[in-house]
């Protein structure tokens, strides 16, 4: 079957998104987070586009593909004025801002999978990842958003495509101008309030999205454990907080699992 998947039109982009300093498009790279973490002179809110992306990868070094245009496939540079050691909250602030571009330009509900994956549909499949990456005063955040992708071309059955539960194809351009601006108004935010995401309202915002809050869930380790118990929280740190054997346990990094009835 061939889908007719158009060219993204980059200048509504760049007129719509009149806040951002840069944003450029290219036909094909390697990486859109390696070429803007290798970009030293790239000013704040800079935005790199592909229309494929030919060794991308998501958290765990996993391999990340999508067909040319069938995606979006983007990094955003920033030079957050907060200090690093409030950086914790950006995967998070990231899946927030990502979460409200997609309903904003699609009307679809879109929940998060902590820490920072997109769900969609009645199964609450994943939709799209997000990589965030520093080096000195710069954070990348990748997005891979599935626009049009079919289920052929899904990487397995817990994957989905926006295109799969909307009555007609979303448009690209009009995700991406969604998607910057909600990246620019919650970094703005996140900002003024020193990092402090209590205090600007992100913490609030991503607790209620996430999915993962609630259900029972299994969490593999990054020292190799496993914890298995149910998912009570999201602390200030932006770690989940997992009631299991020994009691509540804040996690801040592992690749979590919900664990469905029977």
């Amino acid at each position: 079957m061939t889908v007719d998947r158009p060219a993204l039109d980059v200048e509504r982009v760049r007129d719509a998104a009149a806040r951002w300093a840069r944003i450029e498009l290219v036909e094909e790279t390697a990486s859109t987070n390696a070429d803007l973490l290798a970009d030293l002179e790239a000013p704040d809110r800079t935005a790199r586009v592909a229309e494929y992306q030919a060794a991308g990868r998501g958290r765990f070094d996993r391999v990340w593909t999508s067909p040319p245009r069938a995606g979006l496939t983007f990094s955003a540079l920033f030079r957050p004025a907060v200090s690093p050691m409030r950086w914790g909250w950006l995967p998070l602030l990231a899946g927030v801002a990502l979460a409200e571009g997609v309903e904003e330009a699609t009307g679809l509900a879109a929940a998060l999978k902590w820490p920072n994956d997109l769900l969609t549909g009645p199964d609450q499949a994943k939709t799209a990842g997000i990589l965030v990456q520093s080096s000195d005063d710069r954070v990348v955040v990748g997005i891979g958003l599935n626009v049009s992708t079919t289920p052929d071309e899904l990487p397995g059955v817990t994957a989905t495509s926006l295109a799969l539960h909307s009555s007609t194809p979303p448009d690209r351009a009009d995700l991406l101008i969604a998607i910057l601006g909600r990246l620019d108004a919650r970094m703005a935010q996140w900002a003024d309030h020193d990092g402090d995401a209590e205090a600007c309202g992100l913490a609030a915002a991503y607790r209620a999205r996430c999915a993962t809050v609630g259900p029972r869930v299994r969490v593999s380790l990054a020292e190799g454990n496993t914890l298995e118990g149910t998912a009570v929280d999201v602390d200030p740190a932006g770690r989940l907080v997992v009631a299991g054997p020994d009691g509540p346990q804040p996690v801040s990094a592992g690749d979590v699992e919900h664990v469905r009835a029977g």
